[in-house]
């Protein structure tokens, strides 16, 4: 219930920050938990939570943590949760009052959507992993991951050019999360799915997180990276033999077929080529080309791959 108490905890989830961030401004401002039972923790009451919602916004609206719990305390009237003071002129800083988009994505998404605007790397982390580990790669990718990226890339075209600090800190976390899970994961057998990026292609993170699904289902597979040219990832295919191979392209310009084409020119067969992104045009792609429409159904696939591959050297043992 909204009326009871709350522990830290549960008031770090709800506001989308960190233990550690409540902890902070509970001893520089005096933003605590007010009710005190003898013998247990302290607790948070709705309108301690109210106080830190309103410290929330603003510090997210770029007003300094100072000002801002200043603001939170001085409030004649205590706001429900979600409502913040409107501020006199001047006091946010220069860019203050942006927010990220996430459409209608979650509590979570819109967490992870503040912590990014106040480049809060601990928070990122914190609630890229938890959600990792509670939901899985896939569910975490479309649900929270997607809606953020997505946000963040309509806010920089709106700000033309803006939030590249922003983009970059937030990818470096999401890398880093998918990058644990990979090394976690329970792969086994030869990895005969080969991950690549098309020619000059850049984005590397979508890619990365059908890695980590991989990763979590237990398939091997080997990773390229950004920018590999048709020449070098044919090469890539005839020196270790995969059974399929995904090829990532974010934009237009560089989901050029001629890759695909080439691909499925490669002697070693059967090869299963896989266009990912919303680069690709499905009526450009060559016959034979498959294009999974989500992060969900490359795995799917890939999973079809693997199962394909077990049953048949199954048969050839026995």
């Amino acid at each position: 219930m909204v009326d009871e108490p709350l522990s830290a905890g549960a008031v770090a989830r709800r506001l989308g920050v960190a233990v550690t961030t409540l902890r902070t401004w509970h001893q520089r401002y005096g933003l605590g938990p007010s009710q005190h039972v003898p013998g247990h923790h302290r607790r948070y009451t709705p309108a301690d939570l109210a106080r830190l919602e309103i410290m929330r916004k603003l510090t997210a609206e770029g007003v300094t943590p100072a000002e801002a719990a200043r603001w939170a305390k001085q409030s004649p009237v205590v706001p429900g949760p979600g409502v913040a003071p409107r501020l006199r002129a001047g006091t946010a800083r220069d860019g203050g009052g942006q927010t990220i988009p996430v459409g209608r994505a979650g509590p979570a998404a819109r967490g992870l959507a503040r912590a990014a605007m106040r480049l809060d790397a601990a928070v990122i982390s914190d609630t890229i992993s938890h959600a990792l580990a509670t939901d899985g790669v896939v569910a975490t990718w479309e649900g929270l991951l997607r809606p953020v990226l997505a946000g963040i890339g309509e806010r920089h075209v709106a700000t033309a050019g803006g939030l590249i600090d922003v983009e970059h800190l937030v990818s470096r976390c999401v890398s880093e999360a998918f990058a644990a899970v990979a090394r976690s994961g329970r792969a086994t057998g030869p990895a005969r799915i080969l991950l690549s990026c098309a020619d000059e292609e850049q984005h590397t993170l979508p890619l990365e997180a059908l890695a980590a699904a991989l990763a979590e289902a237990g398939v091997s597979y080997r990773m390229l990276g950004a920018r590999v040219p048709a020449a070098a990832l044919v090469e890539a295919v005839n020196r270790t033999g995969p059974a399929a191979v995904v090829v990532w392209s974010h934009t237009r310009p560089t989901a050029d077929p001629a890759q695909l084409s080439a691909l499925l020119a490669v002697p070693r067969r059967p090869l299963l080529v896989l266009a990912a992104g919303p680069g690709w045009r499905a009526d450009t792609l060559p016959a034979g080309v498959v294009r999974p429409v989500d992060l969900a159904e490359a795995v799917s696939l890939a999973l079809a791959v693997r199962d394909s591959l077990d049953q048949s050297t199954g048969a050839d043992r026995a």
